[in-house]
This record gives structure tokens, C-alpha cells and sequence, in this order.
């Protein structure tokens, strides 16, 4: 029997009872949703928004501009399998945190880089790893990632949850997503899920 999505994601919500669940602003969520979802320990990945005050906001409100939302991801993982640390550094490493409120093509306050905290301690994380990349030089401009505390995060409507597996053809995907998607499965290839190593 086929699942629809809202069947998919009721299925999802389930499987990540009890799990702790990080949250990320990266850029475009479609990119963002397929790294994370690609890594060993990594339950779900819901695409959505968050960092601004609207309530129930739209996609057309975010990309547009017209909310404080920035497009972002909820990460829920097994930290027996992958720490908070360990996702910090894919989220360093699968966007560019020196570029203010862009991402490659994409421009706007709704592409801006932020790292949610829900806890004292994934903000010290989270300030102490951006330390670490200023000190080491990593990379050539100063890194702009917020570092601020979760608040809410609102779900995307049902057609951009898993969008880059659902929408190979999509022309974003195809010249933006897809040869960043592919980059970062040769990089990390140590901490894929056995489907994902080719």
C-alpha cells in the first residue's frame, strides 16, 4: 500500500518519540533536509520555518521576504548514534556561514544562517565550534551565524517535506542541489546511511 505524505509524516512523528531534535538555517530547506536526512543516526527531517514572530507562516510570506522566518530544518537524531557536535559540523560544512542573509542564488533575511539552541549547553557548543573555525582560519571572511534561542519552528506545507528525492527533475535541484548533494556524499561518505553510499 502506497502511504500518502500526511500518512508519512504521522508515520515520522511517531518514529521520533524521545529523540532529541536540533534545529538549523542554512539556506534553501531542500538542500539542507537532504544532508541531514543522509546521515547515520539521523531519524527524520522536517523542513520549516523559523526565527521570526508570524504565526502559521506560508512559504510565499518566507521566500518572499515578507516574514522574519528564515527557512530552516528540524533535525531529529539518536545521540547514541551521532552527537550534537557532529551535526554542528555538517552545518558548518554544507553552507557558507561568512554570507549575510544569502546562499549561493539565493538572497534575503529568509536564507540566513542560524544555529537554534534549546539548551545552554548547544550554545556554548555551537559558540565554542565557530570559535574553533575563526581561530583555524577555515574561512576567508568572518562567519555571520546567529546563534540564537529556539522558539518555535513551524512545519513547510506537505510539498516541500523530502523535496530534492521527490523532485529530481526540478531545475533547482538539478543545477544547484543536486551537485552539492552529491559533493557532500563523497566528503562524507564515513557517516551515510549504508543507502546513500554508492
Amino acid at each position: 500500500m502506497q502511504m500518502t505524505g500526511s500518512d508519512a509524516l504521522a508515520q515520522e512523528e511517531e518514529d521520533t518519540v524521545g529523540l532529541p531534535s536540533a534545529v538549523f538555517a542554512g539556506g534553501c530547506f531542500w538542500c539542507t533536509e537532504a544532508y541531514f536526512e543522509r546521515l547515520k543516526g539521523v531519524k527524520a527531517v522536517i523542513s520549516g520555518y523559523s526565527g521570526g514572530k508570524e504565526k502559521n507562516p506560508t512559504y510565499k510570506q518566507v521566500s518572499s521576504g515578507l516574514s522574519d522566518h528564515a527557512e530552516a530544518v528540524q533535525v531529529y537524531y539518536n545521540p547514541s548514534q551521532i552527537t550534537y557536535q557532529e551535526l554542528l559540523e555538517v552545518f558548518f560544512a554544507t553552507h557558507d556561514p561568512t554570507t549575510l542573509n544569502r546562499q549561493g542564488p539565493d538572497v534575503g533575511k529568509q536564507y540566513r544562517s542560524i544555529v537554534f539552541y534549546k539548551t545552554p549547553e548547544e550554545k556554548k557548543q555551537a559558540e565554542e565550534y565557530i570559535r574553533q573555525l575563526e581561530e583555524a582560519g577555515t574561512y576567508k571572511n568572518k562567519i555571520v551565524t546567529h546563534v540564537q534561542p529556539f522558539k518555535k519552528f513551524w512545519m513547510a506545507e506537505e510539498y516541500h517535506q523530502d523535496y530534492y528525492r521527490r523532485n529530481p527533475q526540478d531545475p533547482y535541484v538539478v543545477s544547484v542541489a543536486m551537485p552539492k548533494v552529491r559533493k557532500f556524499e563523497d566528503n562524507y561518505r564515513d557517516k551515510l546511511k549504508p543507502e546513500y553510499v554508492k
